[in-house]
């Protein structure tokens, strides 16, 4: 069929639309990660130890990206999601102790999330006086507006939402960083390579690390490739673009974060700490101040909103492959059933938005810590499973891990191991306001 030249084909929105669907995947798994946690914790972390730690945000992102590509290739490779995979070939019992895992982490998270959201949503627009009533009031709202989203608009209205948070988080936070350098902020030292000499600085250094992109997040991504049917090598193909793309976007949301924190004197924290990583921000920005201001707090909704839309939308598929999982269905059975149409999914869906919302009247860093320490546990555990599956047998040959992936995913597996033991011996889990 052919178009004449005064009705021609518009061929920018197709091709835009092929982009999207391309990267999408990558950069959902990569914004799903980014939530308050990692947000503050970088600016901090440029607050404290300056501009020299901005290659944190990067190595991060670098080792997720290997992660996932190691998840991305088993997947490929054998036609199975990785949980499956720990079940087939390493024993039954690792399904029920990750979905122990999975309940706590999940409970934790969404708490966690919802309180973000309604630290966010104070910061934005307060309702009453207390900052703490402000946070429960937002929190709620957040919660049951991402259950109505998910529940009844599927993957399509999911893609939709996130492209315009993902948006709306990266191009406000880049825009803050801009107006930093445009009054001559140091660019050299970005390139910079420092590694805290005190153990206390250390915590955040792993943070950054650790937090850059999502923990248990990462299997998230299997289904939604899934969702688009990529398999065999050129799927894998694929995912190594798309994740490049993804994760490119988040170490740069990183350094953006760290180079506003370098600028700003952060030590508190709270329901209010969204306003006062604003305030201080409008005041080194000068006659900018009163715009970099919005633009940051709307930066930093949209950061927290896309994180708990992506946790909301995702989670409940990890509880229904895991149920899925105990019945009688073939591998090829599984990947015909529309999860997000099951009973499964939306009871966990609807769990997991409403009952943390009793974790709404805790301190934002108790819950916090809580979710950072549970978060940063997953990342040897999942190196160490990748090691094992992804060079045995049971992987065609050509999916297998090369020496570079092996030597990443020992190095994660080694350095959060020994490191993570060290800060959990040093939290105080006393949880005081």
């Amino acid at each position: 069929m052919f178009h004449s030249e005064s009705n021609p084909v518009p061929a920018s929105p197709t091709r835009f639309r092929r982009l999207f669907l391309l990267l999408a995947p990558g950069i959902l798994v990569a914004a799903t990660g980014v939530g308050s946690g990692d947000l503050i914790t970088a600016a901090i972390g440029g607050s404290k130890l300056g501009l020299g730690i901005a290659w944190a945000a990067i190595a991060g992102s670098v080792l997720k990206w290997f992660l996932n590509e190691g998840l991305a290739r088993w997947q490929m490779g054998t036609d199975t999601t990785l949980l499956e995979g720990w079940t087939n070939h390493l024993g039954r019992w690792i399904r029920w102790l990750f979905i122990v895992y999975l309940v706590i982490w999940s409970f934790v998270t969404c708490g966690a999330l919802a309180s973000a959201c309604g630290v966010a949503g104070h910061a934005l627009a307060p309702i009453t006086d207390n900052p703490a009533t402000n946070k429960i009031i937002w929190g709620v709202i957040h919660a049951l507006a991402g259950l109505v989203l998910v529940l009844i608009g599927g993957f399509k209205l999911f893609e939709k939402l996130m492209s315009v948070c993902i948006g709306v988080m990266f191009i406000t936070v880049l825009l803050t960083a801009g107006l930093i350098l445009a009054q001559g902020g140091p660019i050299a030292e970005l390139f910079a390579f420092e590694f805290p000499s005190e153990t206390k600085d250390r915590g955040l250094l792993i943070g950054i690390l650790g937090g850059v992109g999502g923990t248990v997040t990462l299997l998230s991504y299997g289904y939604w490739i899934r969702e688009q049917r990529r398999g065999g090598e050129t799927g894998v193909r694929l995912c190594r673009i798309d994740l490049a793309a993804g994760y490119l976007m988040t170490g740069l949301f990183g350094l953006a974060m760290i180079l506003i924190g370098s600028r700003l004197n952060l030590s508190g924290g709270g329901d209010n700490v969204a306003l006062l990583l604003a305030d201080q921000l409008a005041e080194a920005l000068g006659p900018a101040g009163h715009i970099g201001r919005w633009v940051f707090l709307i930066g930093f909704w949209g950061a927290v909103f896309s994180s708990l839309l992506g946790v909301w939308q995702s989670t409940p598929y990890l509880f229904t492959d895991f149920f899925l999982l105990g019945r009688d269905h073939t591998p090829e059975e599984r990947r015909d059933i529309n999860y997000e149409r099951t009973g499964t999914y939306r009871f966990a869906l609807v769990s997991i938005s409403l009952v943390p919302l009793v974790l709404l009247g805790l301190s934002i860093k108790s819950i916090q810590i809580t979710y950072a320490v549970l978060g940063a546990g997953f990342m040897p555990i999942l190196a160490l499973t990748l090691l094992i599956l992804n060079n045995g047998r049971h992987l065609p040959k050509e999916f297998r891990n090369g020496p570079v992936t092996n030597a990443m995913l020992a190095a994660t597996l080694l350095f959060f191991a020994y490191q993570g033991g060290i800060e959990l011996m040093k939290i105080d889990w006393t949880f005081s306001k």
